[in-house]
């Protein structure tokens, strides 16, 4: 099972495993605070991705087709997640104040929408 949830906000033990998907680490957090298990930079959308979305932040359906063609270039850091989320639960940590139209969000959706091979 994949949660969501802003990094700023405290560890709590159903979280699971806690995995930060920033590129960028998150001002004001220290690394003990976070308490992650991983930090998974590789599917972060690229910069370019996350400097132009900062800009246009009225174009989330540009942005979640444009983050999820990057994915597509992912599949094995994919399936390695997917898997994981099937048989514990993850969290998924983002630092953007924006809860409603995050990158975190279009990630889950790509991994829920998997079919997830018991060879990853």
């Amino acid at each position: 099972m994949i949660r969501l949830k802003r990094i700023y906000e405290a560890a709590e033990p159903d979280d699971g495993e806690r995995v930060l998907v920033d590129r960028l680490w998150p001002r004001g957090v220290s690394r003990e605070r976070a308490h992650l298990a991983e930090w998974n930079k590789e599917l972060a959308p690229s910069t370019e991705l996350r400097v132009w979305f900062h800009a246009h932040p009225e174009a989330w359906g540009e942005f979640r087709h444009r983050y999820l063609a990057e994915l597509r270039e992912r599949p094995e850091a994919l399936g390695v997640l997917a898997k994981r989320a099937k048989d514990r639960t993850v969290t998924f940590l983002f630092a953007s104040s924006e809860t409603k139209r995050n990158h975190a969000i279009v990630l889950k959706e790509a991994l829920d929408a998997m079919e997830v091979p018991e060879t990853i």
